[in-house]
């Protein structure tokens, strides 16, 4: 039986764990923590060596769509959950697939290099000590592969400004922000305008003298439920909607964000197109600006020791700064001839195998940005890593796999803004289905029509839940049909706390179904206008 190595025990690292059970691998987890979770194992502690929520945090998400391919999260939990839930869910995954017993805890895995019988079996050397106590022995074991589970929210990036070595006040990255205690009657300067720094902005506002919000391009800030109180992921990650113009979906996000307010008089308006950036989800900024807690303001150019100067000319006084700028992407922990990366940019075969490696026995595990939830892509990926170790399935040739990697990083050169933010960006729907045909379980929807013609309806028009990917081929699963078909009763079913009225008692899908039907009209009606 083949070992593998597992780096981390966080979302990825345990479906991981899964999958390898599922091909008859014998998987071995290395947790530098003292529980799982990664990310979502909250602590008021600062951790430089993992990711962190804040206090707050609720997921940007649906529940419906974050789950686990097998696994449902429960109908009791909300539409969006907040971190604890999202944690028990996780704990609760763990514990009913019996994965914790494959996990070692408060190892910190060291060093990983191709072993020196790597050019005839492709193992691996994986080098580990005891979490938190460097002068423990270190231990060198050899696995016949490696799935490196960490994800990319561990290494702050904070850009240079001019004159911020002067600055006398307290500054953090978004990475280190727990709560609002320390930021009472202060004057803040949040930097930046993705999810992190729009949330920390709406919260902090509530008891600071003002927040000041920097921005270099302005965003869309896009709420997390579309019309009629349906979450925006599960209208929006839909084949039936992937299957439209892009233009028509550029149009309908945009007009959705607009219609909540005017980006423009609210100072943020960007010059890009809804889907050229990762979206900004966010509920509550709009009010914060309306009612003059945070002001919303341009680039800055410099510091001085006790305010910011903006380019625009302006000046304020502030007492703390949080840059909320995202991240570097890298492992240190791995070869770098093995692992390259250049502004954050990573050479790997659909976002998991380096291509030059001579086996491929060591994969990046949840290292993309899909729109949409990562928790179903690191599953995916993972299953697709034990089919290629148990042997029943393989990669295609070096050039065909670099062919591939420059035609994606050309897609995104030319879809996205070129920053260090937006070199893994992907499609949520699209993306599954490029793995699922590795996995050999993308569902037939043509196939699908003539056998049981309503379920096809829902896999084409419904959200694309991960259980549609436990339809058919290895590890269907026998539930799959019935998370699919109460998919959208089930997200608002925690909601409906008061019994109000029994009359349609599918009204939630049938809205959802309906909506996108009324999209296919509005892009017939827009193809005849423009192509007539």
């Amino acid at each position: 039986m083949k070992r593998i190595a597992i780096i981390g025990a966080g979302c990825s690292g345990l479906t991981a764990i899964k999958s390898c059970l599922d091909e008859e691998l014998e998987p071995v987890c290395f947790e530098q923590e003292n529980g799982i979770g990664g990310l979502w194992n909250y602590s008021e502690e600062l951790n430089s060596n993992k990711g962190s929520v804040y206090r707050s945090c609720t997921i940007n998400t649906s529940k419906e769509m974050m789950a686990f391919s097998d696994f449902p999260v429960q109908s009791d939990c909300p539409p969006f959950m907040h971190h604890t839930q999202v944690y028990r869910y996780f704990r609760q995954y763990a514990d009913y697939f019996e994965l914790r017993p494959y996990i070692q805890f408060a190892t910190l895995v060291t060093s990983i290099r191709q072993a020196k019988c790597y050019n005839a079996t492709g193992r691996w050397e994986v080098h580990t000590r005891q979490s938190g106590n460097v002068e423990s022995e270190e231990t060198v074991e050899v696995f016949d592969g490696v799935m490196v589970c960490t994800g990319h929210h561990c290494h702050p990036y904070i850009p240079e400004f001019d004159g911020f070595d002067k600055f006398r006040g307290p500054a953090i990255h978004s990475h280190d922000f727990k709560n609002a205690n320390d930021y009472v009657g202060k004057r803040v300067l949040i930097v930046g305008i993705g999810n992190s720094a729009v949330d920390i902005a709406s919260e902090i506002s509530r008891v600071t003298a003002q927040v000041h919000l920097s921005i270099r391009r302005g965003a869309w800030i896009v709420s997390r439920l579309g019309p009629f109180g349906i979450p925006a992921d599960a209208l929006a990650n839909s084949r039936f909607m992937f299957s439209l113009p892009q233009f028509f979906l550029e149009w309908s996000v945009e007009k959705m964000a607009e219609f909540r307010f005017d980006h423009e008089n609210f100072g943020l308006k960007p010059r890009h197109s809804p889907l050229q950036a990762h979206p900004t989800i966010n509920d509550d900024l709009h009010l914060r600006i309306i009612n003059g807690t945070v002001k919303v303001r341009g680039r800055i150019k410099r510091f001085t020791p006790s305010g910011v100067l903006f380019e625009d000319g302006g000046y304020e006084p502030i007492d703390r700064v949080i840059f909320a700028t995202g991240y570097h992407y890298h492992h240190t922990f791995v070869d770098p001839e093995v692992l390259k990366t250049d502004k954050n940019e990573i050479e790997l075969y659909k976002f998991v195998f380096p291509p030059q490696l001579k086996h491929p026995t060591l994969a990046i595990i949840g290292l993309v940005q899909a729109v949409g939830a990562v928790m179903p892509v690191s599953e995916m990926q993972s299953r697709w890593y034990a089919l290629l170790m148990k042997g029943l399935a393989e990669l295609p040739s070096y050039e065909e796999m670099v062919q591939d990697i420059q035609r994606r990083k050309d897609e995104m050169r030319n879809k996205y803004l070129r920053t260090q933010r937006h070199t893994l960006q992907t499609f949520w729907v699209p993306y599954m289905d490029e793995l699922a045909e590795q996995v050999g379980c993308r569902p037939n929807l043509r196939r699908m029509l003539l056998r049981d013609p309503m379920l096809a309806l829902r896999c084409f028009f419904g959200p694309c839940v991960p259980a549609q990917y436990r339809l058919e081929g290895r590890g269907k699963w026998d539930g799959a049909k019935e998370v699919i078909e109460k998919a959208l009763q089930n997200i608002t079913s925690s909601t409906k706390t008061r019994k109000t009225s029994t009359y349609l008692q599918n009204k939630t899908y049938i809205l959802g179904v309906g909506l996108q039907l009324f999209m296919s009209c509005l892009v017939v009606f827009f193809c005849i206008v423009l192509f007539v």
